[in-house]
């Protein structure tokens, strides 16, 4: 069933009926992908086989942790995002915030689009010996867009659950077969690590993928008819496609020497058809990305229609995909997102700790009420974001060993809780 658009004003009663199975089923599907494969492969043969696969579930275990409370604010209140960001930073104060997501979101939406482009003309050229990247680019930014428009009730129901999430499980349990059988796994654990990354570093890299997901989360949350089963369906269908696939990519390194995602799915038995199937799976990440894009940009400015707002961020992504090397703006996003961090300890804060679980949802879209503070903005919220922000760079530039994502959260909240408790919330 399709929603109506009613943007970002509350979910109506009927259309929350999203459960367990179907948050298990979303987030496992969007934590299985061709760049969660290539991240795997950035921590070998840096650490150790062991260390690595340590590394991955405690960052997932505790990645997952905010990526859920999110989405669990959204589930409780029925609203968006960026609309959770208007109680601690105010209604106008989350415009900064929202712009910022956006941003990143046109950018991870070319990402994608690149990647399957770049599969999908992998694919085409060992079967059929033909290349268009132009016209792989154009296709893929057709169907995510198409998937966006139906929105997120029709995609899970109807497309996640009944064909894509029966792909994703199949072919992760090939691709894990093909990696393995015939090797020597006790050889593949007793890989000497070559150093360069520590177990922190490590763990933050895998806790920074669930981390990235927090500004679209609430998006699809506030579709669920029961808060705790989509906590628990988020988190748990998160954590384990994270795993597996953090998992798989680690191995590959290993046991076949290609650090290419796309490289190493297409090197093992039948990988061109595996390739193939996690390349139809992929979709779903673009259509995140453009649907949660265009929900945000409604927070600002709600006259848009969702329709033409989905069409424009399809177009920019296409454009980007076409002039911008992947390589040259891939880091740019990973600091953008880098933001988003501090910003939700701000945000899980003020909804868990000084709200107590209460927010008044009607005063969330009136202007001069509770959450208009100084002229829309809340600058308490701002400092300690700002403060947040500070701490993630400065210890990615002077201490990355220790990982900044967790601290710059943790900082960012602890400020804030000072900060609301020396100067009451009237």
């Amino acid at each position: 069933m399709k929603p109506p658009e009613w943007g970002i004003e509350p979910v109506k009663p009927e259309y929350r009926y999203l459960g367990f199975l179907d948050y298990f089923v979303l987030w496992s599907s969007l934590s299985v992908g061709l760049l969660v494969f290539w991240a795997g492969s950035l921590l070998v043969p840096a650490l150790d086989l062991k260390s690595a696969l340590a590394a991955i579930v405690l960052g997932t275990i505790a990645g997952n942790i905010p990526l859920a409370l999110v989405g669990l604010i959204g589930s409780e209140c029925a609203i968006p995002t960026m609309v959770t960001v208007r109680p601690s930073f105010g209604i106008r104060g989350s415009y900064l915030p929202t712009a910022l997501n956006v941003l990143q979101l046109v950018g991870w939406t070319a990402f994608e689009i690149i990647v399957m482009a770049r599969a999908a003309d992998t694919i085409a050229i060992s079967v059929f010996g033909y290349s268009n990247f132009t016209l792989w680019v154009v296709f893929f930014a057709f169907i995510c867009a198409a998937m966006a428009i139906g929105g997120p009730l029709l995609v899970i129901r109807q497309w996640l659950e009944k064909f894509a999430i029966w792909i994703v499980y199949g072919t992760s349990i090939w691709i894990a077969y093909s990696i393995t059988a015939g090797r020597d796994l006790w050889q593949l654990f007793s890989t000497q690590a070559e150093g360069g990354v520590s177990l922190l570093y490590a763990i933050d890299l895998v806790v920074a993928m669930p981390i990235s997901w927090m500004p679209l989360v609430a998006d699809y949350g506030r579709f669920a008819k029961d808060s705790k089963a989509s906590f628990r369906g988020t988190y748990a269908g998160y954590f384990v496609g994270n795993v597996v696939f953090y998992g798989l990519g680690a191995l590959s390194v290993l046991a076949l020497g290609a650090a290419d995602p796309v490289a190493a799915i297409a090197a093992i038995a039948f990988g061109i058809p595996a390739l193939t199937l996690i390349l139809v799976d992929e979709t779903d990440n673009g259509f995140a990305d453009i649907y949660s894009a265009a929900v945000s940009i409604q927070n600002v400015s709600s006259r848009f229609k969702q329709r033409t707002l989905i069409v424009a961020v399809s177009v920019l992504g296409i454009i980007l995909a076409l002039i911008v090397p992947m390589d040259q703006y891939a880091w740019f996003l990973l600091w953008i997102g880098a933001v988003f961090i501090p910003l939700f300890g701000v945000v899980i804060t003020d909804y868990y700790i000084v709200r107590s679980r209460n927010y008044r949802v009607a005063e969330l879209y009136r202007a001069s009420g509770e959450y208009w503070y100084l002229k829309g903005v809340n600058l308490r919220a701002v400092l300690a974001w700002a403060i947040g922000v500070a701490t993630y760079f400065y210890i990615i530039n002077y201490a990355s060993w220790l990982g900044a994502s967790i601290p710059s959260l943790a900082i960012s909240a602890l400020v804030y809780l000072i900060i609301t408790k020396l100067w009451k919330i009237d």
